[in-house]
């Protein structure tokens, strides 16, 4: 049976981003991501837009990472997930549990020495017995805390990213985080992996599709969020999901490395360049301004 939506109208919300700042500050609906995250689409957000359908039932994206096109497009009724299982429980204890993890963020400190004992929580067996809140409070310390922001785990799914030493890092943004709540409170959270939207997505639905992009080089490639990656066979297997969004008349965006093997993969669907910035890279042919591409299935 199909689920009961209100189709949403990307008019509007271009109107919405031409507003100026000032008006933005006004409106305290507005959400904006809860955590930095490698390959966040802030900075992409207008191409974004103009890319998308005309018009869609359900919102779906199920590599939502740090979400900057879900909260900048407000959806009524969304589905979003990840394989990263610390993010989607933040998303789940905004949505839950927001008044709590207000309170226990006001107890972090600044320093080194404490950034450090909250960091290595994670290796001693008590850190499983964490309550979810605890977890959720010490996933958005360390991602305001920790060096430019990143997200990375070992092969043992420890956070390992040292003290980024900022002077006056903002901890605690409780009108986004009740904000936030409020969308999510609208929002189907899981985590899993992306084919599981298959079980869920019908005719008439929107997928965006933000993966670990494709490598530019043997050393590019940044896929730690989860401690198993994202290899080229998962490229493949992503490739064939699109396929099955297609068929089912799922319009589907994707972003992705402006890469041979990548414009190949995607030959039978539209694909536009767009300039963007990477900081976080292994060499500099990942640094700096470098075309992107976006794969879509509509006009």
């Amino acid at each position: 049976m199909a689920t009961a939506v209100k189709k949403v109208k990307i008019e509007s919300v271009l109107k919405k981003t031409k507003c100026s700042s000032e008006k933005f500050e006004e409106n305290e609906q507005k959400t904006y991501p809860i955590v930095k995250w490698v390959g966040g689409k802030r900075q992409l957000m207008h191409e974004l837009l103009k890319n998308m359908p005309k018009s869609y039932n359900r919102y779906f994206e199920p590599f939502v990472g740090g979400g900057a096109l879900f909260f900048e497009l407000h959806p009524d009724n969304a589905y979003i997930s990840d394989q990263n299982e610390e993010l989607m429980n933040l998303y789940s204890t905004v949505r839950d549990s927001v008044d709590e993890l207000i309170i226990d963020l006001n107890k972090h400190k600044i320093t080194k020495e404490y950034f450090l004992k909250i960091r290595n929580m994670d290796r001693t067996s008590k850190y499983e017995k964490l309550s979810n809140i605890k977890k959720a409070s010490r996933f958005i310390y360390l991602n305001r805390t920790c060096f430019n922001g990143l997200y990375r785990v070992n092969s043992k799914g420890q956070f390992n990213v040292p003290f980024g030493n900022y002077e006056n890092p903002r901890i605690v943004d409780e009108i986004n985080l009740r904000n936030c709540s409020k969308l999510l409170k609208q929002t189907e959270i899981k985590c899993a992996d992306f084919s599981d939207i298959l079980t869920k997505v019908e005719k008439g639905d929107f997928v965006y599709l933000d993966p670990p992009y494709a490598p530019l080089s043997k050393t590019s490639s940044f896929t730690s969020y989860t401690k198993d990656g994202f290899d080229v066979d998962m490229q493949f297997k992503l490739k064939e999901l699109c396929d099955e969004l297609d068929n089912i008349g799922v319009s589907f965006l994707l972003s992705n490395s402006d890469t041979e093997f990548i414009n190949k993969l995607y030959t039978k669907y539209t694909i536009k360049k767009v300039w963007a910035s990477r900081a976080v890279n292994a060499d500099a042919n990942g640094r700096g301004k470098i075309t992107e591409v976006l794969v879509k299935n509509y006009d």
